[in-house]
């Protein structure tokens, strides 16, 4: 039997390694593989066998050859001012060729994120480097701390490395990681940066800080400390959903052992985003948990951190979040959706309506390729030859081609052919930039490829690029959503009004779908306690749109909370053109909520 193996590069933080059997139907996990325990998603299998692919290039609606296709796009490219939007669903490194020939057409990319870049900006205003924290550090904790994070859906092979410590979950729904908890913290959505001030300040209150640690790489700790206290203890508490009582139960995993803290994207979905990342950090600073085996915090990491990139250019760009897409004669969307990804979709389909040349490049139909004027299929990525870095972790694969289909074509062959049909020099063989990110890898004990950032116990010598700078402590809050010092001051302007009559809109991964990628839902889920019944349809409405979804109960949420997961059609009709203070990121939860019965 000939066995190959290739990796998966669906947009998550495991990045399993798949092991082929003679077949591309008879595939598996690598049970030896150090990130995943042999177990693929089915999120795989749907990429493979459940959704209808794109076979055939289109232009204006008409099936044709990919030849007249090309020539097409050739042509949209002959007039100045293209632009190149790139989805996330495929992680390859050989995703980001186009850039090359972005750079040579004088196009324009895009900067920023629509999942994470908020997040990663607190974390590098406090470290000021974001290294990933190794999953044989996590497997050491003595507690883990899972903080809105629904690691059973995004991360399911975290869990070996999480088994058997004690598990505290912080998060708006009782999830099912949450069920299993030692201690679930039901907090009010967008209340995570006031939660890590509160314990840093008890922390500090009762002298569990790790003093020694602090005053040999944090030492502005005490101003830290001086900062927590601009915020008053029992409104906030208040306003998060908790009390004195469970904050303290919460100390008791924290103080004098080795915690890891493993961060979801969910708490940075707002404009201040990046300071409760910040916050979080700072926590856990001043429990002296970094540079210690055992400890940290695991968030989404750079997985290009150490790498020199071949293809990192010097293009124009604009912001990924709120796309002027109509200023553009042509646009190139690859591998995503922006139709249904982006926030406030009304905003994005009226500009995509107005460009003349909308390409779409993928796998599969969406609510973007019926838009286009040319569509051109994709290869998958067992069809093709990449590289797959993880965000999650330090192991690289080399993904092979295990599969020959006439269906598509291949990112590079893609950029290759308008590079000659623009008569372009300096492209160079796929090959060469394949082994241009596999000879910059190290090799592990059992000979896997690991990221040149690897460091077995991140930060240890310290802070910075360098490892010679101190942690860097919050010190500030900006936030006119409400009064950070007092709780007792809210908006007033009709576009951002809190009151009793809206709820909080929390919009999580599914285990279903890949963002807007395989199923889709047509569902909101409810606390009973609103009075809705069970399959009825009711309005969800915002400032930005509204949208009709049908009633699922769920006593797992706060009552002052909606949840409609991301794959939901029509979800973004609900949220905000909004970019975060820091990070270029999207705001998806910076939005308040009204339900309405539809009558009749």
């Amino acid at each position: 039997m000939m066995l190959q193996t290739t990796a998966c590069a669906l947009d998550c933080y495991d990045a399993c390694k798949i092991v082929v059997e003679e077949k591309i139907s008879h595939i598996a996990g690598d049970k030896d593989h150090p990130a995943s325990n042999g177990a693929l998603c089915s999120l795989l299998n749907k990429h493979m066998y459940e959704q209808v692919r794109i076979e055939q290039p289109r232009i204006d609606g008409e099936e044709v050859s990919m030849q007249e296709a090309m020539e097409a796009v050739k042509a949209a490219f002959e007039t100045s001012g293209a632009l190149l939007w790139r989805g996330s669903g495929n992680m390859g490194v050989m995703q980001e060729v186009t850039n090359l020939l972005m750079e040579r057409l004088d196009g324009t990319l895009t900067h920023g994120s629509l999942c994470d870049g908020a997040g990663d900006a607190g974390i590098v205003e406090g470290r000021g480097i974001n290294k990933i924290l190794p999953l044989e550090q996590i497997a050491k904790a003595d507690t883990v701390v899972i903080w809105g994070r629904n690691v059973t859906v995004t991360n399911a092979h975290m869990m070996p490395f999480i088994e058997g410590k004690k598990l505290i979950v912080i998060d708006p729904v009782k999830t099912a990681i949450a069920k299993r908890a030692d201690m679930h913290l039901q907090i009010q959505p967008r209340t995570d940066y006031y939660l890590a001030i509160m314990l840093s300040r008890f922390i500090y209150m009762e002298d569990s800080q790790d003093t020694q640690w602090c005053e040999a790489f944090a030492s502005e700790y005490e101003e830290f400390y001086e900062f927590t206290q601009e915020h008053r203890i029992k409104p906030i508490l208040e306003y998060i959903g908790t009390d004195l009582g469970e904050m303290g139960c919460l100390l008791n995993y924290l103080r004098k052992q080795k915690v890891v803290f493993l961060v979801g994207t969910g708490v940075q979905k707002y404009s201040t985003g990046a300071s409760t990342l910040h916050a979080i950090d700072s926590l856990a600073a001043l429990l002296g948990l970094f540079g210690k085996e055992g400890c940290g915090v695991h968030y989404l990491g750079n997985s290009k951190l150490g790498f020199e990139n071949p293809f990192d250019v010097a293009c124009k760009t604009v912001s990924k979040v709120v796309t002027p897409f109509s200023k553009y004669h042509t646009v190139l969307v690859q591998g995503g959706n922006p139709a249904e990804s982006m926030p406030d979709s009304k905003r994005v389909c009226k500009e995509l309506d107005e460009v003349e040349n909308l390409i779409y490049f993928g796998l599969y139909e969406n609510e973007t390729s019926k838009r286009a004027k040319i569509v051109i299929p994709a290869k998958n990525f067992f069809e093709k030859e990449d590289v797959r870095l993880s965000y999650g972790h330090h192991y690289v694969h080399k993904m092979n081609r295990v599969v020959e289909s006439k269906i598509g074509i291949s990112e590079y062959d893609f950029t290759k052919y308008l590079f000659d049909a623009f008569n372009l020099q300096g492209l160079e063989p796929e090959e060469v930039y394949i082994e241009k990110w596999l000879e910059q890898c190290d090799e592990d004990d059992e000979g896997n490829l690991i990221s040149p950032a690897y460091e077995a116990i991140p930060y240890e010598e310290g802070f910075g690029e360098d490892g010679e700078e101190e942690f860097v402590f919050v010190d500030d809050y900006d936030d006119d959503f409400i009064n950070t010092k007092s709780l007792t001051k809210v908006r007033t302007s009709k576009k951002n009004q809190l009151s009793q009559d809206t709820l909080w809109l929390i919009t999580p991964k599914s285990n279903k779908a890949l963002n807007t990628q395989f199923e889709r839902q047509t569902q909101v889920q409810l606390h009973p306690a609103l009075g809705y019944a069970e399959g009825t349809d009711v309005k969800i409405s915002s400032e930005y749109g509204s949208i009709v979804l049908e009633v699922v109960l769920n006593e797992d949420l706060r009552k002052n909370c909606i949840v409609i997961p991301n794959n939901t059609i029509g979800i973004n009709r609900l949220t905000p053109s909004i970019v975060s203070n820091e990070g270029e990121n999207a705001c998806y939860q910076e939005v308040k909520i009204k339900i309405e019965t539809i009558e009749g």
